[in-house]
């Protein structure tokens, strides 16, 4: 494994979050700039932190996880989707959606969208018992975390500024996202 490999596995896991910081966006048109880091920072931490935690647990620990994953993925992506569907029909204000995109519900959408994380650091582990880990694992995690916020933040900006487009139709679109996203990862995992 070289570094450029360990670049592109961020990319690759930094994916599902891009998307759902994108529906983020679109939840809060008027979200501050703050916001929108701590959101990314979110996503970011956890896609640093899950790889960290699947190569200390070892392989025990990930496939126990890895045989849920999917499930528990799909699980919280379709219930907080489905809960901006449903939300999107309720009373809005001017055309555009009252909601506010809260620490609980990111933290949720942070943990659901790094679980695949934790094979990573299992993939990890093994690279590294063969000789071939670029840099410490925590480096490499680093990288993988970086990677995501440097995606996540323009992905969540970007969607604030499609919610100001799309007014109150965001909401909708941006759960549907939530719910396909959810179904793709429980694909993933079945197949």
């Amino acid at each position: 494994m070289e570094s450029w490999d360990i670049l592109l596995i961020g990319v690759a896991l930094a994916m599902d979050a891009v998307a759902v910081g994108m529906t983020d966006g679109m939840a809060e048109p008027r979200m501050k700039p703050r916001k929108m880091f701590a959101i990314a920072a979110a996503f970011a931490f956890f896609q640093f932190i899950m790889p960290v935690l699947g190569y200390y647990c070892g392989y025990a620990f990930a496939r126990q996880i890895g045989g849920i994953a999917p499930y528990l993925s799909f699980a919280v992506l379709a219930f907080l989707g489905g809960k901006m569907i449903f939300e999107s029909f309720s009373e809005e204000k001017e055309g555009v959606p009252a909601r506010r995109t809260g620490a609980w519900k990111v933290l949720a959408q942070a943990v659901a969208t790094s679980i695949d994380a934790l094979a990573v650091g299992v993939t990890l582990l093994a690279a590294e018992s063969e000789g071939g880990l670029p840099a410490h694992v925590a480096l490499c995690s680093l990288v993988i975390g970086l990677v995501t916020l440097c995606l996540a933040l323009p992905a969540v900006c970007f969607g604030r500024y499609a919610s100001k487009k799309l007014g109150g139709r965001a909401e909708l679109f941006g759960g549907a996202v939530l719910v396909l996203i959810g179904i793709k990862l429980l694909l993933e995992g079945i197949l």
